[in-house]
């Protein structure tokens, strides 16, 4: 008994020594990659939470809202200089993000901070940008915010809710928050930064991942402990029922403002028919793109999405404001 014990406390010791590595290993890492890929902007406090924001140019305002797992660099990388000529281009690390602090609750909650923020930031009605799962957050914007709103402009964007995880994001679906710290801080950080390339390539194919995406497009940033349990919980939220997406689709209806959707029809990560085309049938008007490519177009397909964005601006009326 007493061997069977003994064996037992030793196998706890050796289990509680690997978890204090791998969490040194995650912190080490972590530090590694903020070297890496600093921030890019400055930093706004509005209502508690501290937002990451880089600004960029002059004229009628342009706001960049990115996806799941993403921040400012998916824009920085090429789009934000193909735009900040002719706007002024504003980009926010949404809550929880890249390297903005997170907040409580989901999509209305990330909506309301970053109205909050256009305001501040005196921007008017913007043309909102919404990529991936920034297009939810960019239609929750209108729908409950739409004084902060001038024309919505998406690119792949989430507009339903969806029944399972995309591919590359599956091992994120941890609906305990107590796993999800442990995961997040243990073996999610050192696991992902070995297998950090195939996982890019997951998230852009079928296009090919830029070889600098990890530090100049800083999707190193998404390995972080942090970052990895925010997109866990966002995901997680997403195919549980986040009762704002839920809801959504019901008011699409009402939205009389300029809107565009431009979707690759080789994405890989959403249905462009579930997520797009379904848009298209409750808002007739849309102004519906599909490309050659899969769901990085703001990093594979610069100009495309430049010229997207700079066609819904034109049906802007009274712009700038």
């Amino acid at each position: 008994m007493n061997g069977i014990l003994r064996g037992l406390l030793e196998g706890l010791a050796v289990l509680a020594t690997l978890e204090v590595v791998m969490v040194a290993l995650s912190v080490l890492a972590a530090w590694r990659i903020e070297r890496l890929t600093p921030p890019q902007g400055g930093f706004l406090e509005i209502d508690g939470v501290r937002l990451h924001v880089l600004e960029r140019g002059h004229g009628p305002p342009v706001v960049l809202i990115h996806g799941l797992g993403g921040q400012i660099g998916h824009f920085a990388h090429s789009l934000v200089a193909r735009l900040s000529g002719d706007f002024h281009v504003v980009a926010f690390d949404r809550p929880g993000s890249g390297y903005s602090s997170p907040v409580p609750g989901g999509i209305a909650e990330q909506a309301a901070i970053l109205a909050h923020a256009i305001r501040s930031m005196k921007l008017g009605k913007p043309l909102i940008v919404g990529h991936s799962l920034g297009g939810a957050v960019a239609l929750a914007l209108a729908l409950d915010e739409p004084d902060c709103v001038g024309g919505l402009a998406l690119i792949a964007p989430a507009t339903h809710p969806i029944e399972r995880a995309p591919l590359p994001f599956r091992s994120l679906v941890i609906r305990s928050k107590l796993m999800r710290h442990l995961y997040a801080w243990t073996a999610a950080g050192p696991a992902a930064l070995v297998a950090r390339f195939l996982f890019f390539r997951a998230a852009f194919a079928p296009e090919p991942a830029p070889a600098d995406f990890g530090s100049a497009g800083g999707g190193l940033l998404a390995l972080r402990p942090s970052n990895i349990y925010v997109t866990s919980t966002e995901l997680v939220a997403g195919l549980d029922g986040d009762r704002a997406i839920e809801a959504m689709p019901r008011r699409y209806a009402s939205l009389t403002l300029p809107i565009g959707v431009l979707y690759g029809r080789e994405d890989r990560i959403l249905d462009w028919r579930a997520q797009g085309e379904a848009l298209k049938r409750e808002i007739p008007s849309l102004d519906f793109e599909l490309v050659d490519g899969g769901h990085m177009l703001p990093v594979t397909q610069p100009d495309v999405c430049s010229r997207f964005i700079r066609r819904i601006a034109a049906r802007m009326p009274l712009w700038p404001p």
